[in-house]
């Protein structure tokens, strides 16, 4: 029974100079990564394309000593693949650009039940990138974003759970709106709904 050599391994030894290594790499992951690629975009050409881009770049990275080992590979390799699907919607302007109206909630691109394998990698993105913007809120506006949005609380519930008036509250809630239009379009951050 030959055993088989973890992937952490096969990477040290390509980075020693072993090519086979790399193509061992390729070859054991090649199937789970084509599948995930093709539930996404739904085309074989434009699969193998994303396919190849990704092993470039995981080579490029390699080569320039920026991977960080953590006997996470496929995870990593996963990762860049999705950003290079993301990439390719943005190219193809599948995902059209946010326009900061005012009627506009960015929250709801994030309730939508019924999504296809294009949309839930949308919708995947969209709250990484809301998460970001949140994080560069001042404290007491993320909290209050955090408490109705994601917690699903009332401003009265808010009002009780933080000691301030609900007025404080409902005013928090819209300055963290105005601030994240702000960061999304200094961003430059692509939303749909």
């Amino acid at each position: 029974m030959k055993l088989q050599i973890d992937d952490s391994t096969l990477v040290r030894n390509y980075l020693a100079g072993d090519e086979n290594a790399l193509a061992a790499l390729i070859n054991r992951h090649n199937q789970r990564l084509t599948s995930f690629i093709y539930s996404k975009v739904f085309d074989k050409e434009i699969t193998e394309d994303i396919f190849q881009d990704t092993f470039i770049k995981v080579i490029r990275t390699l080569k320039l000593g920026k991977y960080n080992e953590e006997g996470k590979f496929l995870p990593w390799v996963m990762r860049i693949a999705h950003n290079l699907v993301m990439d390719h919607f943005r190219k193809n302007n599948k995902m059209p650009r946010f326009e900061g109206s005012p009627e506009y909630n960015i929250f709801s691109a994030l309730k939508d039940d019924q999504l296809n394998a294009e949309k839930q990698l949308i919708k995947e993105q969209i709250e990484t990138d809301v998460s970001a913007l949140i994080a560069e809120l001042p404290p007491e506006q993320q909290e209050v974003i955090r408490l109705r949005m994601y917690q699903d609380m009332s401003f009265k519930e808010i009002s009780e759970n933080t000691g301030v008036s609900i007025n404080t509250a409902l005013g928090r809630m819209r300055y963290a709106l105005i601030n994240l239009r702000k960061l999304i379009e200094q961003h430059q951050i692509v939303l749909t709904n």
